[in-house]
């Protein structure tokens, strides 16, 4: 057994970087004195949705305060729902969510497996699957234990709430997912159970019923949902605003410099894995303008690349980073294009190339300064070309073309 060393106010601390909410924080913080004290572990749950089995970014998030506290020594209990998947929860989007076969849901969960071990050291993570005691219910047991809710606090859930509202139907296998969640963490005996903010429910519904069953209640840490790269909406597939943890080295590196300057200052809170301390004092730094936005952002490239890829392919993406973007370097691999002698419009050529999807974006971007002509700033929409010449263009901060010029 691992000695947990960290005293518990430091772990709490760390806990609570980039939080959402804690409850109850005070509760949780004498559950960690007991734990440092008796040197005993507290059972930490995370309940995965084995329906959608691609993690990306976002969902690393809370992946990663599960690391924190595997590294303070806690036991880690990375639940696979393979038992509800097959009941079906209600998404965001106020539909019910496809039941899947079995057979399906053991597939996905494999490959959540080989993906959450990027984050998870899997040499000491419990990987359970609720079919092990769920599977076991008999009717009359599940009866018994849906005696131990009422519908009203069911309805308390935003999204019943709401459907109940607009008249939208709610079947009752719906009502029952978020009870069994709830007994998952009854089986465990969980301390503390970790999930985003649009899981609250279900967590709160895990601690209602340990209460039920006399037993000491876990404590919940939800984490905020981040924004993708488009700076707007949460980081999802269907967005296609997601940095999936498959990418490759380079498209991983380059995804996380195309975000703004202020979505940087979250990324840094939730997730880089240096100490509280370190990053606060980044984010302070950015916000009184004493570190350049580039250079902060090259860093957090580099070390989010490093953790999936190893620290010396985050090392080598932001030399080429910095050898094609920032040191004027031309790379060898450049896109090259023959173009007679003349005047051309920029956003034709763009849109030719796939390189804007329209010519509102490429203005946005000439309005911007994010169009260069041979590294200097380019105002206008056209460009003349000279005869025997060579132009390098580039778009944005990822995108770069030569010109050869007949």
């Amino acid at each position: 057994m691992t000695r947990i060393t960290v005293s518990p106010e430091d772990q709490l601390k760390e806990l609570k970087r980039g939080a959402f909410e804690i409850l109850p924080e005070e509760e949780l913080l004498k559950k960690l004195k007991k734990s440092f004290d008796k040197q005993k572990p507290l059972v930490i749950k995370f309940g995965a949705d084995p329906s959608r089995p691609d993690i990306h970014l976002g969902h690393t998030v809370v992946l990663q305060k599960l690391r924190l506290l595997q590294d303070f020594g806690h036991e880690i209990y990375f639940l696979i729902g393979d038992y509800t998947a097959q009941i079906g929860d209600p998404t965001g989007k106020n539909k019910t969510r496809p039941i899947l076969t079995e057979a399906d849901v053991m597939l996905n969960a494999q490959t959540y497996k080989e993906q959450v071990g990027k984050v998870l050291d899997m040499s000491k993570t419990n990987v359970v699957f609720n079919k092990d005691w769920l599977g076991k219910f008999s009717g009359l047991d599940l009866i018994k234990l849906m005696s131990r809710a009422t519908v009203g606090a069911i309805l308390q859930r935003d999204d019943f709430s709401k459907r109940y509202t607009n008249a939208e139907a709610i079947y009752l296998h719906e009502f029952v997912y978020p009870i069994l969640q709830g007994y998952d963490s009854v089986h465990l005996k969980a301390d503390l159970e970790l999930g985003g903010t649009d899981q609250t429910f279900n967590l709160m519904m895990g601690r209602h019923l340990q209460y039920s069953y006399e037993q000491e209640a876990q404590c919940i840490l939800t984490m905020p949902l981040i924004e993708g790269t488009d700076g707007v909406n949460k980081m999802s597939k269907s967005m296609d605003n997601y940095i999936s943890l498959t990418e490759t080295p380079t498209n991983m590196f380059g995804k996380l410099m195309s975000i703004s300057d202020e979505l940087m200052k979250k990324y840094y809170l939730l997730l880089s894995r240096k100490p509280s301390q370190e990053v606060e004092a980044y984010v302070a730094a950015l916000t009184a303008g004493t570190i350049h936005p580039m250079e902060a952002k090259k860093s957090l490239a580099a070390e989010i690349t490093g953790y999936y890829h190893g620290e010396a392919a985050g090392k080598e993406e932001r030399d080429k980073f910095e050898a094609r973007f920032t040191k004027k370097q031309i790379p060898d691999d450049i896109q090259t294009i023959n173009k007679p002698a003349g005047a051309i419009n920029l956003l034709d050529l763009f849109l030719e190339l796939e390189l804007i999807k329209s010519k509102g974006d490429g203005r946005r971007l000439i309005q911007q300064n994010a169009v260069k002509v041979n590294f200097e700033n380019h105002a206008a929409e056209s460009l003349n070309l000279e005869a025997g010449s060579e132009v390098i263009l580039k778009i944005g901060k990822l995108r770069m073309l030569k010109i050869i010029v007949a």
